[in-house]
């Protein structure tokens, strides 16, 4: 009897490890789901739709275009207020700011999103819910067909959280060390 009990402790735990290692770190519907929300809160602040305000667009590198523009404001998702950076990619290889300028949405290839949800989301990686979207708002996918939303390429070695990992400080932020930098 002893020995079926540690039998089927080990099983119930190994199954619960088992479970847990399947379910994977983005992509899932309820990521979709959150995924949905978002859009929602950027088109609300104009960020993408049809009244989506305008910067200068600036050159840009790999994976996200050749031209880019930033905006980074606040929005609320639900019940939690965080911290949202939309970068609009344009391209192809080789556009001009003027092409951009003259034809923004005839040149916009994706939207890529970073969401600070809530404590817990993520400790790991600062709690950003990471996303990219395609010019009308449905997911992008990546070439396994997985919807990329959520903890995008969490624990992989490229990606979203293993590139931005490597920038400075421990916001996962390239811009906001250099901005600093240039304030002081």
């Amino acid at each position: 009897m002893k020995k079926f009990l540690y039998t089927t402790v080990f099983a119930a735990v190994l199954s619960v490890g088992t479970a847990n290692a399947q379910e994977p770190p983005f992509g899932t519907e309820a990521d979709a789901a959150y995924a949905a929300e978002v859009w929602a809160a950027m088109v609300d602040l104009n960020l993408a739709g049809d009244n989506q305000i305008l910067s200068f667009p600036y050159e840009g590198i790999d994976p996200h275009g050749a031209m880019l523009e930033t905006f980074y404001t606040t929005a609320t998702i639900g019940d939690v207020t965080g911290d949202l950076i939309v970068k609009r990619n344009y391209g192809p290889e080789g556009v001009s700011i003027d092409e951009v300028l003259s034809n923004p949405e005839g040149h916009l290839g994706a939207f890529t999103v970073m969401f600070r949800r809530e404590a817990g989301y993520d400790a790991d990686n600062a709690d950003w819910f990471w996303v990219k979207y395609l010019p009308d708002g449905t997911l992008d996918k990546n070439p396994a067909g997985r919807e990329l939303a959520g903890r995008v390429a969490k624990g992989a070695d490229v990606g979203c959280i293993a590139c931005h990992v490597l920038a400075p400080g421990d916001d996962y932020i390239f811009t906001s060390d250099a901005i600093s930098a240039m304030m002081e």
